[in-house]
């Protein structure tokens, strides 16, 4: 887990909007940044996902509709998100938040090009039931 670098930006205001599935987080330095669930979900700093070293990183997939259902408060320097998953074990710093916050953008492409590679889908199998859909042309 990142540590908390000296005179790093540090959040001033924490909101969640759950119906939206969105975190605010606004820092020190006037940076403002929203996260989706699924963001943070698939972004986990914990091991079960990031791995213990670099490339053993674990897609996941079918998060797209995860939500987090409380947030905990580690100390004066990270939080601990519950998904509705099962999810618990991502300790996210200050530091790395704010970290994903300045590169979100290439972490969301680059995460959306490993599905792809994957052939796999953010749906997960209960979602509307579009299992049963793929493959169905619309016109």
């Amino acid at each position: 887990m990142a540590g908390l670098s000296k005179n790093a930006p540090v959040p001033t205001e924490i909101k969640f909007h759950k119906k939206s599935r969105i975190l605010d987080i606004t820092f020190s330095d006037g940076k403002k940044f929203q996260f989706s669930c699924e963001f943070l979900r698939v972004h986990s700093p914990s091991a079960e996902v990031s791995g213990h070293s670099p490339g053993q990183e674990i897609l996941q997939t079918g998060k797209k509709n995860v939500n987090i259902l409380k947030i905990d408060p580690v100390g004066h320097y990270a939080i601990q998100p519950f998904f509705s998953d099962g999810h618990n074990t991502g300790l996210y710093s200050w530091d790395l938040l704010y970290k994903y916050g300045l590169n979100q953008d290439k972490m969301w492409q680059d995460y959306l090009e490993r599905l792809k590679e994957a052939n796999a889908t953010r749906e997960s199998d209960t979602d509307n039931n579009t299992a049963s859909h793929r493959g169905c042309q619309h016109h």
